[in-house]
């Protein structure tokens, strides 16, 4: 068995106090393909941890049998940090209480030096240049300090993870179908990671305006290509992307256990794992870019009534939802109508009810740029 756990500190902020990450390798460290997989980043996104559950069982089994051909990293727990978050039996994982905000947010730009690191280095040979890329990201890494425990979390991730060729980041939405986020420069090439996964959509951002985690790995592949110019080939070498398991309500192990397979799947498809690699199964979709999908939000608090359910075709203009506020004096105009802006299929939509001015209440992904959509792409 090839299989090693290994565990990582992390700096103490309170007495009595430490949290750490737990890492399960396979293969030889070096080894190609790799993967780099983990879970609940947002920690109150638990799908994730449950899929990565029934991803270690069936790796743990293809270990044993000597199927690991690749390099597999997987941590199940991605943030001890928020995983302990709770505050009046109410879990908070998707911000630091410590005033670090959104945990999935301004990570750190691996672009940041990198021509300057890579210059006179690179040449004709994309396979080459790969390596020198990596190796630059690689010191630039080792150059971060991480004095506080939050700093070191991300340090500690990234570190695991520059240097794959696959970067799955498990999170989940509120109320929603499986979707995928992936630079445009990763389609079609992840076509089959989403016709495994049963992705219902696939959303492209360049620059979804976040600083997402996975956009940290794949970003600095495509800026540098644009930065030396087409005559020194840098192919897009880590097929990074954030998988949206459904929704936060949907952690049962029959969903795990299937989507581990889809994984599983993926990874054997891709040559990280021998036996016999399933067929591709047909997508379910084709991706659209991130800015053609309509945020609905509402311009009032109140009382939440949904007009569409999830995976419905809607049309420009249709009601999606209604805010009843229930202290209208006149309950007949107690209610506002939200209506989307574009044709497309409901995506996701809000678990809790009582929402406040400006909350989003539901995804529709359309075809066509909207106007608006413009800067921060991401919902927060």
């Amino acid at each position: 068995m090839s299989k090693r756990i290994d565990r990582i500190d992390l700096p103490s902020m309170s007495p009595g106090t430490e949290r750490y990450l737990k890492v399960h390798r396979y293969g030889e460290a070096g080894a190609r393909p790799k993967a780099y997989i983990h879970a609940s980043l947002h920690a109150d996104e638990t799908p994730g941890m449950i899929a990565a559950h029934h991803l270690l069982r069936q790796l743990d089994a293809a270990d044993r049998r000597g199927e690991i051909k690749g390099e597999i990293i997987v941590v199940p727990v991605a943030n001890p940090i928020g995983l302990g978050q709770v505050v009046n039996r109410t879990h908070v994982g998707r911000y630091e209480l410590r005033g670090g905000g959104n945990f999935n947010r301004h990570w750190p730009d691996l672009f940041a030096g990198l021509v300057e690191a890579t210059a006179g280095k690179l040449g004709a040979d994309p396979a080459s240049n790969v390596a020198v890329v990596r190796k630059a990201i690689g010191a630039a890494l080792d150059k971060m300090n991480a004095d506080s425990e939050f700093p070191a979390l991300r340090l500690a991730l990234a570190k695991l993870a520059y240097d794959a060729d696959i970067v799955l980041d498990l999170h989940c939405d509120d109320d929603a179908e499986v979707h995928l986020y992936l630079v445009p420069e990763s389609w079609p090439d992840g076509r089959d990671l989403a016709a495994f996964l049963g992705a219902e959509a696939v959303l492209l951002a360049g620059d979804s305006g976040g600083a997402s985690f996975d956009e940290t790995f794949s970003a600095p592949w495509v800026k540098l290509q644009a930065a030396v110019g087409p005559g020194i080939p840098v192919p897009p070498a880590c097929l990074s992307g954030t998988v949206e398991f459904r929704g936060q309500h949907d952690v049962f192990d029959e969903i795990g256990t299937a989507d581990a397979t889809a994984l599983f799947s993926f990874l054997q498809h891709r040559g990280l794992i021998g036996g016999t690699a399933p067929q591709v199964p047909t997508p379910r979709c084709e991706a659209t870019m991130l800015d053609a999908c309509d945020v609905v939000r509402t311009p009032v608090p109140g009382v939440l009534a949904y007009k569409v359910a999830l995976g419905q075709q809607v049309r420009a203009g249709d009601v999606i939802a209604e805010v009843i506020d229930p202290l209208a004096d006149d309950q007949s105009l107690a209610r506002t109508q939200l209506r989307c802006q574009t044709d497309g299929r409901v995506l996701s939509r809000k678990l809790m009810k009582l929402i406040a001015t400006g909350e989003s209440v539901c995804k529709v992904v359309g075809t066509k740029k909207l106007a608006y959509r413009q800067g921060l792409l991401l919902t927060d």
